[in-house]
C-alpha cells in the first residue's frame, strides 16, 4: 500500500502520540469528528494501527519502520518512560504539574502556573486534557478528592520530553 505524503504526516502523528484518542488525532489533524478519525484510520492506516486493551490508538512496528521514526516512549525497567514525545501544552504542563512527592494540584492549578511560567492561557478544558494525555502515557497520577487532581507519577528529571 502506497501512503500519499499526507498519509505519511499523519500516521507520523500517530506513531509519535501514542498513545492516543480519536479526540486528540481530531485536534491534531483538524478533523469534525472522532468517527472521521475513525474511518480514515480504517479506510488508510488500518494495516499501520491498532487499539490497544484500554482502546487507545497504537502505532504497529512497521509504521515506526516505514517512517523511520523512534518509537515515543522508551520505556525503562520499571516500566515509567524514559522518552516521551508530546505536544508542546502537554510539555508545559510536564514542567509544572507538582512533583511525585508534592500534593496533587486541580486543573486550575495547573493552569495558573502554565500562566505565570509561560505567559500562555489555555482553556482549561485543554489543560484538563494535556493531564489525561500524561496519565495515559503513565507520567502523570491522579488522586481524587473533591475535584480530580494530579501530580507526576515520575521524577521530572527521568524523562526526556520532546515536543511534537
Amino acid at each position: 500500500m502506497t501512503l500519499s505524503d499526507e498519509d505519511k504526516e499523519r500516521l507520523a502523528d500517530v506513531v509519535k502520540l501514542q498513545p492516543t484518542k480519536n479526540k486528540e488525532l481530531q485536534n491534531r489533524w483538524d478533523l469534525d469528528s472522532g468517527s472521521e478519525v475513525h474511518r480514515y484510520l480504517e479506510g488508510t492506516l488500518k494495516e499501520y494501527y491498532y487499539r490497544d486493551e484500554n482502546s487507545l490508538i497504537r502505532a504497529t512496528t512497521e509504521a515506526a519502520e516505514l517512517l523511520g521514526i523512534e518509537p515515543p516512549m522508551d520505556d525503562s525497567d520499571d516500566g515509567a518512560p524514559s522518552v516521551l514525545r508530546v505536544p508542546e501544552l502537554e510539555s508545559q504542563v510536564f514542567q509544572v504539574v507538582a512533583g511525585p512527592d508534592e500534593r496533587s494540584e486541580s486543573v486550575v492549578s495547573v493552569l495558573n502556573k502554565l500562566r505565570e511560567r509561560f505567559g500562555v492561557d489555555p482553556e482549561a478544558a485543554d489543560v484538563r486534557r494535556a493531564l489525561q494525555s500524561l496519565k495515559r502515557k503513565g507520567v502523570v497520577e491522579v488522586t481524587y478528592r473533591t475535584v480530580p487532581t494530579f501530580k507526576l507519577a515520575v521524577e521530572r528529571d527521568d524523562v526526556d520530553v520532546e515536543v511534537v
